[in-house]
């Protein structure tokens, strides 16, 4: 089936744009757009397009082209998602504090705390609650983001403006640390974030991760009311969901109501393979990074993605909570995820005659667009224009086969890795380092 997802919103705000060029580190290229055999990255975006690029270069390779392997049979829902946002909140009881990066300070978050009389966070007891009390205690967690990005104008006239993003953020604690998405403050040079009371403040990006789509703000206040954090692992289709967030960057805590849909869905944003809660509650642009609560007004989950296909309503998306946390608390104390495997190369796919003659190559496949300085790559002797043919005796077609090979292993572990250079066949051993950056 020919599924279609929403991913770029830039008609809601002014002055954006789609495009991105191919890059990616720890092997990743860039995906194709739909009838376009180039290669290249997309950017899920609600209201701007960071851009960047990576060319690719290297002597020609006088091997034919591969036929390309079988398609894997494993169905994932692929396709541009476009992250939007949800607030939300929580309430419940207990503490868990993770220690924040400097200084030795303490980030503290509400956890669920249940007994068996009052039922556990899967909301298999029936809740006291209604949705109105729900919403009326989640509310105050949920706060509106926007941003500003400087862009360089793509028109003849040159020059910089500024662009306008919205989203969505859930504070994690009363001293003012908010998770949100990714996407939402990419690229911004500044962040406001909104209360519920109308009250606004500066935000500085304490982290972020582009592969799991959380990042991390934090404003200058105390006092705040932190969500309740429920647990992911714990969901069953059919619970009742509530999402809350900023739809259309301007309509601030709306409430929307609907069930988990489905659990563990794979998709791809971005060029990211997620697995994503889904959920028929209403979402529109400006969701993105708010919340998406249970029955009992825990947080299960950070609202990231919907399909806009006119074949297809009540299909939303949200990063599952116990996810979200870990690496938002990784954020915060490392400034990175950590325990992530990286090669240290950016490559591009070259998969037609048409962008093989634009390299200059003669044979398909994933060639090293760059190298990362002193990076597990460069130490091994993988140099700028090398054709990756396999990877512990795996072939390489695409950016995804070697991205998939090298997030299936751990950091220390030691690859072998076939190159070809100058027409030549080579192996080098390349040791996974551990990525510092998101």
């Amino acid at each position: 089936m020919d599924n279609q997802w929403e991913y770029d919103y830039s008609n809601l705000y002014s002055g954006s744009n789609g495009n991105a060029g191919d890059n990616g580190s720890n092997g990743n290229a860039g995906a194709q757009r739909p009838g376009d055999t180039s290669t290249y990255s997309t950017d899920a975006s609600c209201g701007y397009t960071p851009q960047g690029s990576a060319s690719a270069g290297g002597p020609a390779d006088g091997q034919p082209p591969r036929p390309k392997k079988p398609v894997n049979g494993k169905k994932i829902l692929t396709g541009a998602l476009c992250l939007v946002l949800a607030g939300a909140v929580g309430f419940g009881g207990g503490y868990l504090g993770a220690i924040a990066a400097g200084g030795g300070s303490r980030v503290v978050y509400q956890t669920v705390q249940r007994d068996a009389s009052s039922g556990d966070a899967t909301g298999s007891a029936a809740s006291t609650l209604s949705l109105t009390d729900v919403s009326s205690i989640v509310s105050p967690s949920v706060v509106a983001i926007t941003t500003e990005v400087m862009t360089s104008s793509n028109t003849w006239f040159g020059g910089q403006y500024v662009e306008s993003g919205a989203g969505s953020g859930v504070i994690m604690s009363e001293d003012g640390y908010i998770i949100t998405n990714n996407h939402v403050v990419s690229g911004a040079s500044n962040v406001t974030v909104t209360l519920q009371d109308g009250s606004t403040h500066a935000a500085t990006v304490v982290g972020a991760d582009s592969q799991s789509d959380i990042a991390v703000v934090k404003i200058d206040a105390t006092g705040l009311t932190p969500a309740v954090m429920g647990d992911s692992d714990k969901l069953a289709v059919g619970e009742t969901v509530l999402a809350v967030g900023n739809p259309l960057g301007e309509l601030s805590g709306t409430v929307t109501n609907g069930i988990v849909s489905a659990l563990n869905r794979e998709v791809t944003v971005n060029n990211q393979k997620m697995t994503l809660i889904q959920t028929n509650a209403s979402i529109s642009p400006g969701n993105s990074g708010g919340g998406l609560f249970n029955a009992e007004g825990d947080l299960i989950g950070i609202v990231n993605a919907k399909s806009v296909s006119d074949n297809a309503e009540g299909l939303g998306f949200a990063i599952p909570v116990n996810t979200a946390i870990q690496v938002a608390t990784d954020l915060i104390q490392n400034g990175y995820v950590s325990g992530r495997p990286v090669m240290g190369v950016t490559v591009v796919t070259i998969s037609d005659a048409q962008t093989a003659a634009q390299y200059g190559v003669s044979s398909y496949g994933v060639y090293v667009a760059d190298v990362t300085e002193n990076g597990p790559a460069a130490q091994a002797g993988v140099q700028k224009g090398d054709r990756i043919v396999s990877v512990d005796d795996t072939l390489i077609e695409s950016n995804n086969d070697l991205t998939d090979l090298i997030s299936s292993h751990a950091v220390g572990d030691t690859l072998n890795v076939q190159l070809s250079r100058d027409r030549q066949l080579m192996n080098v051993q390349v040791t996974l380092g551990e990525r510092t950056e998101g």
